[in-house]
């Protein structure tokens, strides 16, 4: 299993938000790339960036951040926010990111996915973010009517590289993550499953490890690595230990 630190960017900064409220967010770094080098330095070899401002405007908005991360560091990295056209794509993977992160776009222009696919083969990821279960979209403004299952299986055989699994409800509140919801949906998809939002402890990554045969490949921590709670080399060793 895979450790994705987050790196979340509003207003050129690196920031945590409490369930996804723009007005809750909390400045940790205000140098995104000495953050991603702190990241690398402690031993993580992947980064996961949420350009906020891109999600809901629709467009890329903390694109210089993003460029100084890539700049900054050589790790894989993954970005969501913002992304809704093939040529924003084809921009951020000429730029160096691993992997794109199609969100909203996914829920409004599912035909759009399976040609990203097509076009940037290994590349692209499904984010979906759900409020009771429901897949919530435009920087998590708006909750439609589609399950997050139903959205997943959309995907399933199109070359999508993986899921990425929010509970928003849990995001950002340290209430430990949603081990149920995210073992049901890897249970019932033939895609990678990560999982996001929530993740408080070691125990969160103890128990996503009992459950990578269900497909669930990855995790993203975000403010329990801030704040201390999760220690980087003690998460490492324990993933790294699945392997031995």
């Amino acid at each position: 299993m895979n450790i994705y630190p987050a790196i979340d960017l509003k207003d050129g900064n690196c920031v945590r938000l409490l369930r996804g409220e723009m007005d809750a967010a909390t400045i940790f770094n205000n140098d995104p790339a000495d953050q991603a080098r702190s990241f690398k330095d402690a031993g993580f070899n992947r980064l996961h960036l949420v350009d906020l401002n891109g999600a809901f405007e629709g467009k890329p908005v903390n694109a210089s951040a993003v460029e100084n991360i890539l700049s900054a560091t050589d790790v894989p990295v993954q970005l969501g926010g913002g992304i809704r056209d093939l040529a924003t794509i084809d921009m951020w993977l000429q730029k160096g990111l691993k992997r794109v992160i199609l969100g909203t776009v996914a829920l409004r222009d599912p035909a759009m996915v399976v040609d990203a696919c097509r076009a940037f083969p290994g590349h692209i990821a499904v984010g979906i973010d759900a409020r009771d279960g429901r897949v919530a979209v435009e920087g998590w403004a708006e909750t439609s009517e589609t399950t997050a299952l139903d959205l997943a299986r959309k995907f399933e055989d199109v070359g999508v590289e993986a899921i990425i699994y929010t509970d928003i409800d849990r995001d950002g509140a340290l209430q430990g993550v949603n081990l149920e919801a995210t073992r049901a949906l890897a249970d019932a998809i033939n895609i990678p499953v990560i999982a996001s939002g929530g993740v408080a402890s070691i125990a969160d990554i103890e128990g996503l490890l009992t459950h990578t045969d269900s497909g669930i490949e990855g995790v993203i921590i975000g403010r329990a690595l801030y704040d201390g709670r999760i220690d980087p080399g003690e998460a490492m060793a324990l993933v790294r230990g699945e392997h031995a």
